[in-house]
C-alpha cells in the first residue's frame, strides 16, 4: 500500500529541529569528502547468479533539503553515510567506504596490503579491493584484520583471500582473543531470532526513498551476498602488544565487552594513524541492540576510551573507525574521543545515580538529558543507539526486567492482556475511536499503546489495524534514530502487506563450518520440544573419527546434557559414529544415511531423540499475535 503524508505534527517538529539544532557546523562534511580519489560507478553490486546484493545509488536522492517525511537530523546523516568511494586517510592507508554496512580499509606495506574488516559478503569485499587495486596498483593481500566479532567485520573475507592461502601462510588473519567463539555464538545460539529483528532494524524489506527506508545511521543497511569466516591465525590477548605485518607495526589496545565481546583498538607508529574499531563513531552507539543482544558495558567502554586517550592520542595525526569518516588533527581527536568517552560514561552514571533514588528504566528514560555539549556534537546523536534505550538497558545490565513494583511482577501477556484492556475500555470501536482522537491531537505514542491492545484482542479488526499501520508510519516519519524508523516503518509494512518473514540468514555453511562439537549440542539443547520430551529418557554416544572424540548425550527430563567422555556402548542405547563435526548437523536434520554417518545400536532411539528437535521460525510474528 502507498504511504501516507506526515500530519501537520511531525511537520511541525521537523521545522523546530531546523532551528535549533546545529545545522551551521558542516564539518562532518569536509571530513567525509577528504581524501576522495574514485567511486564506484555504478555502485550496484551483483552476486554470480546475477542477484543485487548492494545498491547504494539507490540513495541517490538523498541531498539538498530534507522532506517533512524524515527527521532533518537523520537525513544530514543518511547523506553523509551514503557517500561512497575509494578515499585516502594518509598516504599508504586508505578506506572504500558506502559499498556495505562498514567500512574497509586498506593498509600498504613493504610487499601488499593489509585489509582491515572486509564487510559482510564476499561481493561488497571483491568489489572494495578492486576499487582500491584500480587507483594503487594490484598489491596482493599480506594480511586480513578483524577489529571485532560481529559479521560486517569479517562476513567478506574470502573477497579479500582465500582459506588456502591462510592455510599456507601467506596470509595471517588476526583478530582478538576470543573472536570466533563471539562470532560464531551470537549468530547461531538465538540467530533466527536476531535476523527477524534485524529485518525491522535494518530496514530490509521496506522500500528506499523519502517516505521509507532512507539508511541505519552506522550506515545504510546490510549487504546480502554470501557471507563467510576464516579462523584467525593470530590472536591479540593484551595491551600493549605489538607486531609487525609486511613491515609494517601494529600497536594493539584490548577492549573486549565493549561494542562487541572480542573488540580491539589498534595504533599504526609508521602512519601516525589511530584505529578505534568501533567505539568511537560519528553517533552514539547501542548499549543494547534492537536486534537482540548481551547488554553491553558502558562503564567499561568509557574506560577503554579514556585509555585510548591517554595511550594514543598525543601520537596521532589522524583516527579511523569500522564506520563512518575519520577525523584529523590531535586536537580534534582528543576532542572526539573525549566527548565519545564523556557520551557511554554519562549514560552509565546517571541512570545508576537516578536509579538508585528509585527510578525504574522508563522513568529515567522518559527525561534523561545529555550535557549541552554532548547535544550539540552531532556524533553523539542517537541514529543508530539512542539515548532512550541505551537508558533502558543500562537499567537491565544492572537491574533486570523487574522494576520492583509488585503489580509488574506477574503480568499478562499481550494475548490476555489485549481484550481486558478493549473490555474495559468499552470495546473494540470505542478503542479505536480514542486511538483516532489520540492521532488527530499527534499523540502518536498513546495511539500506538491502544492499537496494540487492539490487534492482540482481533488482528483483523480492519480500522485498527489500518489507524496502527498510519500510526506506526508517523512515529517512524518523526524519529532522528534510523532503527527506530525502520522498526515503526517495518511494523506499519507487515500491517498492510503482511509478514514478510527473514530474507537473509547470516549462519551460513562456512559459519556453521567453525562450530565446535560443544556449541553444536548447545544448539541441539536449544532446539529441543521440553514438554514432548518430558517422558523420555535416552542416552546415546557421539563419536567423531577425524579427532576420535567421544561425547554421551542424555535427554531427560526435557533437558539434552553432553559430557565429553569414553565411549561405552554397554550404556548407551545407540552410537553415532560421524566422520566430522559438520557430518552432526546433518545428522540433527534427520540424515542418518549419509556417508560420514554410521548408528549402531537400538534403532528406535535416535529418531525419538530427532523427533523431539523443533526447527526455529524465521517468520514469527511481531507487531500481531
Amino acid at each position: 500500500m502507498d504511504p501516507k503524508p506526515p500530519s501537520a505534527t511531525i511537520e511541525s517538529a521537523h521545522r523546530n529541529h531546523l532551528s535549533t539544532l546545529p545545522f551551521a557546523d558542516t564539518a562532518d562534511f569536509a571530513d567525509a569528502d577528504r581524501g576522495f580519489i574514485a567511486a564506484l560507478d555504478p555502485c550496484v553490486i551483483t552476486a554470480a547468479d546475477g542477484r543485487v546484493v548492494w545498491d547504494n545509488d539507490a540513495y541517490a536522492f538523498l541531498g539538498g533539503e530534507a522532506p517533512p517525511s524524515v527527521h532533518p537530523s537523520l537525513w544530514r546523516q543518511s547523506a553523509l553515510t551514503a557517500k561512497q568511494g575509494l578515499y585516502e586517510v594518509v598516504e599508504g592507508i586508505y578506506q572504500v567506504r558506502g559499498l556495505d554496512l562498514s567500512n574497509i580499509t586498506f593498509v600498504e606495506g613493504d610487499t601488499g596490503v593489509i585489509v582491515i574488516d572486509p564487510l559482510i559478503s564476499t561481493e561488497t569485499a571483491a568489489a572494495a579491493l578492486a576499487l582500491y587495486r584500480q587507483h594503487r596498483g594490484e598489491r596482493p593481500v599480506t594480511a586480513v584484520i578483524y577489529t571485532h566479532s560481529h559479521v560486517d567485520h569479517f562476513g567478506g573475507v574470502l573477497g579479500v583471500t582465500s582459506q588456502a592461502d591462510v592455510d599456507a601462510g601467506r596470509v595471517p588473519v588476526i583478530a582478538p582473543v576470543g573472536f570466533i567463539d563471539h562470532a560464531v555464538a551470537e549468530n547461531v545460539y538465538a540467530g533466527t531470532a536476531m535476523a527477524r529483528r534485524a529485518t525491522y532494524m535494518y530496514g530490509t524489506m521496506l522500500g528506499v526513498g523519502p517516505a521509507g527506508q532512507v539508511g541505519c545511521g552506522l550506515g545504510q543497511r546490510t549487504s546480502t551476498g554470501e557471507v563467510a569466516v576464516i579462523v584467525p591465525t593470530l590472536d591479540i590477548a593484551a595491551t600493549g602488544e605489538t607486531h609487525t605485518v609486511d613491515g609494517v607495526e601494529i600497536e594493539f589496545q584490548m577492549a573486549p565487552g565493549t561494542e562487541a565481546p572480542a573488540e580491539m583498538h589498534f595504533y599504526f607508529p609508521g602512519f601516525r594513524a589511530l584505529c578505534m574499531a568501533e567505539n568511537a563513531t560519528h553517533n552514539l552507539h547501542n548499549l543494547l541492540t534492537l536486534r537482540g543482544a548481551l547488554v553491553r558495558d558502558p562503564h567499561g567502554w568509557a574506560g577503554y576510551l579514556t585509555e585510548a586517550i591517554d595511550t594514543f592520542s598525543d601520537r596521532a595525526d589522524v583516527v579511523f573507525a569500522s564506520h563512518h569518516w575519520p577525523t584529523w588533527g590531535r586536537e580534534r581527536i582528543a576532542n572526539f574521543l573525549s566527548l565519545q568517552r564523556d557520551l557511554y560514561a554519562y549514560l552509565h552514571d546517571q541512570t545508576l545515580h537516578r536509579l538508585n533514588q528509585g527510578h525504574t528504566g522508563i522513568e529515567i528514560a522518559e527525561d534523561f538529558a545529555l550535557p549541552p555539549a554532548l547535544e550539540r556534537a552531532w556524533h553523539a546523536h542517537g541514529y543508530y543507539g539512542s539515548v532512550s534505550h541505551n537508558v533502558k538497558a543500562v537499567y537491565q545490565r544492572y537491574m533486570g526486567w523487574f522494576d520492583g513494583n509488585p503489580a509488574r511482577l506477574w503480568q499478562h501477556p499481550p494475548r490476555a492482556l489485549g481484550p481486558r484492556y478493549v473490555a474495559a475500555i468499552g470495546g473494540l470501536d470505542r478503542l479505536v475511536e480514542l486511538a483516532r482522537e489520540a492521532f488527530g491531537i499527534g499523540d502518536f505514542r498513546w495511539a500506538a499503546t491502544l492499537l496494540d491492545h487492539a490487534m492482540f484482542t482481533d488482528e483483523q479488526h480492519a480500522g485498527a489495524r489500518k489507524l496502527y499501520a498510519d500510526t506506526l508510519e508517523q512515529l517512524g516519519y518523526g524519529a532522528e534514530n534510523a532503527t527506530w524508523r525502520n522498526f515503526y516503518l517495518s511494523g506499519a509494512t507487515e500491517l498492510r502487506d503482511g509478514n514478510f518473514g527473514t530474507p537473509t540468514q547470516v549462519t551460513s555453511p562456512s559459519m556453521l563450518s567453525q562450530l565446535t562439537p560443544e556449541q553444536m549440542f548447545d544448539v541441539l539443547a536449544i532446539s529441543v520440544n521440553g514438554p514432548r520430551a518430558w517422558d523420555l529418557d535416552i542416552a546415546t554416544d557421539v563419536t567423531f573419527l577425524h579427532t576420535g572424540d567421544n561425547y554421551r548425550l542424555t535427554l531427560r527430563n526435557g533437558v539434552l546434557v553432553y559430557r565429553k567422555v569414553a565411549a561405552d556402548p554397554s550404556s548407551a542405547q545407540a552410537t553415532v559414529r560421524l566422520a566430522n563435526t559438520l557430518r552432526l548437523l546433518a545428522f540433527a536434520a534427520g540424515d542418518t544415511d549419509s556417508p560420514g554417518i554410521e548408528i549402531v545400536g537400538d534403532s528406535g532411539a535416535l529418531p525419538s531423540l530427532l523427533a523431539m528437535l523443533d526447527r526455529p521460525d524465521p517468520a514469527f510474528d511481531i507487531v500481531t499475535p
